[in-house]
């Protein structure tokens, strides 16, 4: 099975498009904000019970969102469920829009949306708002619905290289926090689930086990090793499976590599003493071999000093949390299971 080195999408861009977006706010603010708004994004999709196919195409939409608007313009919030809300007609899993406003207000007010009554102000604004948002978003995303995710790429790895739960869930829960990156308008889907399957067994195998750089070089570092006698066949190598399997070229693996440090270097601006289930990602060290670009993730004690105004930084409310449908506070995968617009 062969990836395409040459993706053609009005919705990839280079890494070097980050810094012309239309945010007029530092790139380290920018992302630290559209984490916070996938967070939200993420806890609305769950309380209103969505499959996650639909939680994962709002997230795509929230990022090619403000690719072309900026987030002084448009709220990360009103955004987030608006994109919730278009994901919920055009996955086929409707919701009404005044419980989408309901689940909204809840959240915002850290409620229970027992609590959120449905002929509130505060709900008709709410559910106004997202009405008007989510006109500028059709708009933004030139009507083209289509998302490919990477999850259903982990679910082919997954079947075909016949990896332990353990592997599976990490993946899974790596593909879901990808998201709070721009990894969705950045790399392709194959590219994103090869990442997380192969950080995935870095994790699992431990410290002791072939870097990151060893998994995804050119050739498997055992092949430069004289082979001893034996009778029976060479086994493949397990830690470069989702590579053989896709049987990817240079140019792919050079994205990998990309992905995985944007990955890493998400994680470890995290709180470990909040996110203490996090350790395990964070001592991984990134590949070294690796395109040269401007931070996009610091830890927030850094991004409060680059802040002007920090005392009036309201607290954050919605970072990091643990991801849906892993076992990081979920399920465990299951493996049966226009007009022309351009950038």
């Amino acid at each position: 099975m062969e990836m395409a080195s040459t993706t053609t999408s009005q919705w990839l861009f280079s890494i070097s498009t980050l810094d012309a977006t239309p945010s007029a706010c530092s790139l380290v603010k920018e992302f630290y904000d559209r984490a916070r708004g996938v967070e939200f994004l993420f806890r609305l999709g769950s309380s209103l019970a969505l499959p996650t196919s639909a939680m994962c195409t709002a997230a795509t939409w929230f990022h090619r969102f403000y690719m072309r608007y900026s987030m002084e313009d448009f709220h990360r919030q009103d955004v987030a469920a608006s994109c919730i809300f278009l994901a919920t007609k055009t996955e086929e899993c409707g919701r009404k829009l005044r419980d989408v406003a309901r689940v909204y207000q809840a959240k915002v007010h850290n409620a229970d949306i027992s609590h959120i009554a449905a002929d509130s102000k505060e709900v008709d604004q709410c559910l106004s708002a997202i009405l008007l948002t989510e006109e500028v978003l059709l708009e933004a995303l030139c009507f083209d619905f289509v998302v490919e995710s990477p999850h259903a790429e982990l679910l082919d790895l997954f079947e075909s290289c016949g990896t332990d739960s353990e592997v599976q869930e990490y993946a899974w829960s790596l593909a879901h926090d990808s998201y709070r990156t721009p990894a969705c308008i950045l790399y392709p889907p194959k590219v994103i689930a090869s990442a997380c399957f192969i950080l995935a067994q870095r994790i699992v195998d431990g410290p002791n086990s072939p870097s990151l750089d060893a998994r995804i070089s050119a050739s498997a570092p055992s092949t430069s090793l004289p082979t001893p006698p034996s009778n029976k066949p060479p086994s493949p190598d397990a830690s470069r499976a989702a590579i053989d399997h896709y049987n990817l070229d240079e140019d792919d693996l050079s994205l990998i590599s990309e992905a995985l440090s944007l990955l890493l270097e998400f994680y470890s601006a995290q709180d470990q003493v909040t996110y203490p289930y996090l350790s395990p990602i964070i001592v991984v060290p990134a590949p070294t071999h690796r395109t040269q670009r401007k931070t996009l993730f610091v830890a927030q004690s850094v991004l409060n000093s680059l802040i002007d105004g920090v005392s009036q930084m309201p607290p954050n409310q919605d970072g990091l949390g643990r991801t849906p449908s892993s076992s990081h506070g979920g399920r465990t995968p299951s493996t049966q299971t226009q007009n022309e617009c351009r950038v």
